[in-house]
């Protein structure tokens, strides 16, 4: 029996105090700028000549389901979407930076507003529409003439239109309407908590930032179906029919590690008093201590194979959308977050200068560092403001 108790008890531990953690060099402030600046290198180097980043290459044997030409244009302005917000969001002042990022803004004022679903199989198309809008928001943000400014107010309302028109049945946003033989014309197939999150909290960027009007009524039943996903402890299911299955293990909190990030800071920015602080502080904490639940599966081929269920590409969506979190609680708090983040994102960046975690085409490289590089921004201003 004690040996059975110390064994409990040594794996409660690990569950606190991740392996690795007390090694970690500190974040300071210059290694974060020396980081930032390293993937930003990256991307300057990795973009394409058309102003995009990634592309349907480096296939392996098992490749996401992508028909054709559609979802490579959807995974394409995603993750543009990423890369150029990350490389705004990095502030580098060099003259090769600032001509990268004019590149990618002429791609995504042209490709945008040509993004729709490949088939009625995929919904793709909103990963492109919410990170467009991340984008295009900081491109008016920094835009000084008030010509520019309105160019890009107009392509992002009409993202959010484009959206709109993709907004699920049972309320949000999916990305597959694989399970039916009915195609209809507004997607009836699996919302999920963390894809709607995505759209929404994109959307109330844009709307805070630019001043453009949300759809009540969408945004009401959109924020119905994330509801509808979470569990009393603030987990929240993969899908919609998950909600049949709520403690199975991809939908127990380890499994909701990266949503809960999402979908908690998505309800809180919508209004909700029930995100209260406590409960984000709950789930930072958590994401802190079980960051190697995520990390264990990193750059493994297979989706949903670790732990959990837990798929690769879930790590550094679920490190940005912590500090979109963290960004709720009282400023006090934030440079104590930043700096164990940090800590983190550092530690894994690769020798090339990117971050990754899930081998998807050529798109794994771009995305992962646009994520990066958005979170360490915010560590790094997070710090300098303490």
């Amino acid at each position: 029996m004690p040996s059975l108790l110390f064994r409990r008890a040594a794996l409660a531990l690990m569950l606190v105090s991740p392996a690795g953690a007390a090694e970690r060099p500190p974040a300071t402030l210059e290694a974060i700028d020396a980081s930032i600046r390293r993937g930003v290198d990256f991307l300057i180097a990795d973009q394409n000549k058309n102003g995009s980043w990634g592309g349907p290459t480096r296939t392996k044997g098992l490749n996401i389901y992508a028909p054709l030409p559609g979802a490579h244009h959807a995974f394409r302005a995603g993750t543009t979407g990423l890369a150029l917000a990350g490389m705004i969001d990095a502030a580098d002042p060099r003259p090769e930076a600032r001509a990268s990022i004019d590149r990618a803004a002429v791609w995504a004022a042209a490709e945008l507003p040509k993004l729709r679903r490949a088939d009625q199989t995929t919904t793709y198309n909103v990963w492109g529409h919410a990170y467009g809008l991340r984008a295009l928001t900081r491109l008016y943000q920094e835009a000084d003439a008030p010509a520019e400014k309105e160019t890009w107010k107009r392509l992002a309302a009409q993202q959010i239109e484009l959206a709109d028109r993709y907004e699920e049945v049972n309320g949000g946003w999916g990305y597959l309407d694989l399970y039916d033989d009915v195609t209809t014309k507004r997607p009836s197939g699996l919302p999920t908590s963390f894809t709607t999150a995505t759209v929404l909290l994109a959307m109330h960027e844009a709307s805070e930032t630019m001043g453009l009007e949300l759809d009540p009524k969408l945004v009401k039943h959109a924020l119905r179906g994330i509801r509808m996903q979470q569990t009393p402890d603030f987990s929240y299911t993969y899908s919609f029919p998950h909600r049949n299955y709520p403690r199975s293990d991809i939908n127990r909190p380890a499994g909701s590690l990266a949503r809960s990030q999402a979908c908690n800071a998505c309800l809180r920015a919508f209004g909700d008093g029930k995100v209260t602080d406590e409960v984000l502080t709950t789930w930072l904490d958590r994401f802190i201590a079980r960051e190697g639940f995520l990390s264990n599966v990193r750059k493994r081929p297979v989706p949903h194979e670790g732990q959990f269920r837990i798929a690769g590409y879930f790590y550094y969506y679920g490190i940005y959308y912590f500090t979109e979190s963290a960004r709720f609680l009282p400023e006090e708090k934030h440079a104590g977050y930043a700096r164990q983040l940090a800590a983190i994102i550092l530690e894994k960046q690769e020798s090339d200068g990117s971050w990754w975690d899930y081998p998807l085409y050529d798109y794994h490289q771009p995305y992962g560092t646009g994520y990066a590089l958005m979170a360490l921004a915010w560590c790094r201003d997070a710090m300098k403001g303490s």
